[in-house]
């Protein structure tokens, strides 16, 4: 059955009833009754002060005002109707969620959507970032990618990217306050921190100064600095304002375009990093989501 059209009103009614030449044929192609479609003519032709149409036996023609104004409202509706259905063609597109932490999506995934966009153009991607994500696999179908150590997950998860850290600043940075060749003097640099609100998951300055034996009295007055989210992080120390601790994956095309360098020694965290996981009622547009994601770590 043919989906019945947006109601525009009487321009739809008189538009039909123009092209068919038939009242009855009109209603039925409007799902009205033939009396309603010839009640709205009356009054289109009450309203207007002119004759639209010329009563024949076996129908009605368009008179001469009428084929004036058919000219223009044919043009209407069936420019309103081809929007309609674009509207609704949009609305119908396939679509997946991906939920993640604001330091994977701005650093990571958004550099890389547009090659799944070209293997995918059919599918419409939703980016949710936040901070407080669930450890559990989704329930409504969304991919997630999450940080955290691997006995936080189920064993349907994948490691995309394994946690690996080093300093990083900017080679102007270096030059004026470095070398760092020794690490225990990365400890009287200025540090950009990222803050967290309950105990970090992730390497931050005191574990990663306890991992290399070094200690750095946090109240020496070196004038750190501190944030809440990993672009600013990331953006102070290309802005030269101290040394950050870089994840590799993430600030990659930063260090290969010489934007920032490392200036310490890299560590790996045990068994944690980002780990992939897959909703638990698969669909086949998460899935191409999920193939794609661990392609690209993988080609890292």
């Amino acid at each position: 059955m043919a989906e019945r059209p947006v109601d525009l009103g009487w321009l739809r009614i008189f538009v039909e009833v123009a092209r068919s030449g038939s009242l009855s044929s009109a209603a039925a192609n409007l799902g009205l009754t033939q009396p309603a479609v010839s009640y709205q003519i009356r009054r289109i032709e009450e309203q207007m002060g002119v004759t639209l149409f010329e009563r024949q036996h076996r129908g009605v023609e368009l008179s001469s005002e009428g084929r004036r104004l058919f000219e223009i409202a044919e043009k209407v509706v069936g420019g309103i109707d081809s929007l309609v259905r674009s509207f609704r063609a949009e609305a119908q597109r396939p679509a997946v969620r991906l939920k993640t932490d604001y330091a994977f999506s701005a650093l990571w995934l958004i550099p890389r959507m547009h090659r799944f966009r070209l293997l995918h153009p059919e599918l419409d991607i939703q980016i949710v970032a936040t901070q407080r994500q669930e450890r559990s696999h989704s329930e409504s179908g969304d991919v997630a990618v999450v940080f955290g150590a691997r006995e936080e997950f189920g064993p349907e998860v994948a490691l995309l990217l394994p946690e690996k850290v080093a300093p990083i600043c900017t080679q102007g940075f270096v030059d004026k306050y470095g070398p760092f060749s020794d690490p225990s003097r990365l400890a009287q640099a200025t540090l950009v921190h990222l803050d967290t609100e309950t105990p970090s998951p992730w390497f931050d300055w005191k574990s990663y100064f306890a991992a290399l034996g070094i200690t750095r009295d946090t109240y020496a007055g070196h004038g750190d600095l501190r944030f809440n989210t990993y672009s600013l992080v990331v953006q102070a120390a290309i802005g030269e304002q101290g040394l950050a601790l870089g994840w590799m994956g993430l600030v990659d095309s930063l260090l290969a375009g010489r934007m920032l360098v490392t200036a310490g020694p890299v560590l790996d965290g045990p068994n944690r990093g980002y780990w992939l996981l897959p909703p638990k009622s698969q669909s086949m547009h998460a899935e191409r989501l999920t193939e794609w994601l661990v392609r690209e770590a993988a080609a890292m």
